[in-house]
C-alpha cells in the first residue's frame, strides 16, 4: 500500500510517499480502506514540534473509508461499514493519509449514506466545536435539535474550519448565532454555514453590533484568538458566560481583568480536543452522528466550508496549505485512483 510517512520532525518536505505492508487489526482494532484524509492544523504543527514515540508517523487524525477487517473482539458486523475516523494518529503511529490504516474500533463512527469528504471534515474541527459549545457553565452538555434555544452564541473568526463546525452545530441546536470575520468574502462563508448574524469586524465595532442584537451579552464566546479579542471578549458576555479557546491565533499570551470577569461569574476554558475528559469526547461523536443523520452538516463551498482537494502524492502541497492559512477544508484523497 502506499502511504505519507514522516520519520523525523520538520517541514513538509519530511512527508515522504512510501510502500508499507497493508497491517493487520490488533485486538479491538479495525482496518479501514481509506478514501478521504482530513487535515487540521495540528497535523503541521505535530509534524514539526512533537515526538515520535514509534520512530515513524503516518499523519492524519481524521478521515473517512470502509472497514476491511477487524481483529479480535471486534464484531464483524462491521466489516463493509462506511465510517468515519476520529484521532486515528493520537499517540499513534497510524494516521490516515494512506490507503490503509488501523485505529481502534472505538475510534470509527458509521457514516451512513453521507460522503467521505463530509466524514473527513468531522474529527477534530467539529469536536473541537462541540466542546466550546457545551464547556460553559450555563451550556447543555449535550447537543440535538432545540438544545440552544434562547442562547445566542458568539463564534469569532466564522470563516475557519471550526468556525463553521461551531456554526453549523449551534445553528442545528437552535441558538442565535453571530460570527465575526474580516472580509466580505468570509462573511459569505459564514452565512452560508448558517450564522444568523455577521461582522466584519474590520469594518464595524464588534462590541456595539453585538450589544445590538444581544443587550444582555452573549452565552458563550466560541474563541480563536484570545490575545487579539479578549478585552471585547469581557465586555460581551452576559452573567455566567464562558468564553472558549481553541487555538492561540494572533498572540501566545492574554491578559484578563478580574474584577469585570468576577461580577458576572465569567468562565474561561481552554480547549484542546485530545485531552479533553473522555466522556466529553465520546458524547461529542455521539451528538456530531445525530447532527449527520439528520443531514444538519454540510461541507462544500454552499455550506461555508470550500474543499481543497489534493491527491496523497501531493501530501506536501496540502499540509503547506493548511500552514499558511488557506481558508476551507484541506482533503487527501488516499486512493490512487
Amino acid at each position: 500500500m502506499k502511504a505519507i510517512v514522516y520519520e523525523r520532525s520538520g517541514d513538509p518536505s519530511v512527508l515522504q510517499l512510501v510502500d508499507r505492508p497493508v497491517p493487520e487489526p490488533g485486538p479491538g482494532e479495525v482496518l479501514v480502506r481509506m478514501a478521504v484524509s482530513g487535515v487540521n492544523p495540528t497535523d503541521w504543527k505535530a509534524r514539526r514540534q512533537w515526538p515520535l514515540p514509534a520512530g515513524w508517523q503516518i499523519p492524519g487524525q481524521d478521515g473517512a473509508g470502509v472497514v476491511e477487517a477487524v481483529g479480535e473482539g471486534v464484531d464483524q458486523i462491521l466489516i463493509g461499514a462506511r465510517v468515519w475516523l476520529w484521532e486515528a494518529a493520537w499517540q499513534r503511529p497510524w494516521g490516515t493519509a494512506t490507503e490503509y490504516t488501523v485505529v481502534p474500533v472505538r475510534h470509527t463512527v458509521r457514516l451512513g449514506s453521507a460522503s467521505f469528504e463530509l466524514g473527513a471534515c468531522l474529527g477534530i474541527p467539529f469536536m473541537t466545536a462541540h466542546r466550546c459549545l457545551t464547556a460553559g457553565e450555563y451550556m447543555p452538555d449535550k447537543l440535538h435539535a432545540g438544545a440552544l434555544s434562547g442562547h445566542v452564541v458568539l463564534v469569532q473568526g466564522g470563516a475557519g474550519a471550526v468556525g463553521n463546525a461551531a456554526i453549523q452545530l449551534a445553528s442545528w441546536a437552535d441558538a442565535c448565532v453571530i460570527t465575526t470575520v474580516s472580509s466580505a468574502e468570509k462573511a459569505q462563508l459564514a452565512a452560508a454555514a448558517g450564522a444568523s448574524h455577521v461582522i466584519n469586524y474590520r469594518e464595524q465595532d464588534v462590541v456595539e453590533e453585538v450589544r445590538k442584537i444581544a443587550p444582555d451579552g452573549v452565552h458563550t464566546i466560541v474563541e480563536v484568538s484570545a490575545a487579539r479579542n479578549a478585552a471585547a471578549d469581557v465586555q460581551m458576555l452576559r452573567n455566567g458566560g464562558a468564553v472558549c479557546v481553541y487555538a492561540d491565533d494572533g498572540g501566545s499570551e492574554v491578559t484578563l481583568p478580574i474584577r469585570p470577569l468576577m461580577m458576572p461569574n465569567a468562565r474561561w476554558q481552554f480547549v484542546l480536543i485530545y485531552t479533553a475528559p473522555k466522556a466529553r469526547k465520546a458524547q461529542a461523536v455521539t451528538d456530531i452522528a445525530a447532527a449527520v443523520a439528520q443531514g444538519a452538516i454540510r461541507v462544500g463551498e454552499e455550506a461555508g466550508l470550500p474543499l481543497r482537494h489534493h491527491h496523497l502524492t501531493a501530501a506536501q502541497a496540502a499540509h503547506e496549505a493548511v500552514e499558511n492559512g488557506v481558508v476551507g477544508k484541506v482533503l487527501i484523497t488516499t486512493s490512487e485512483t
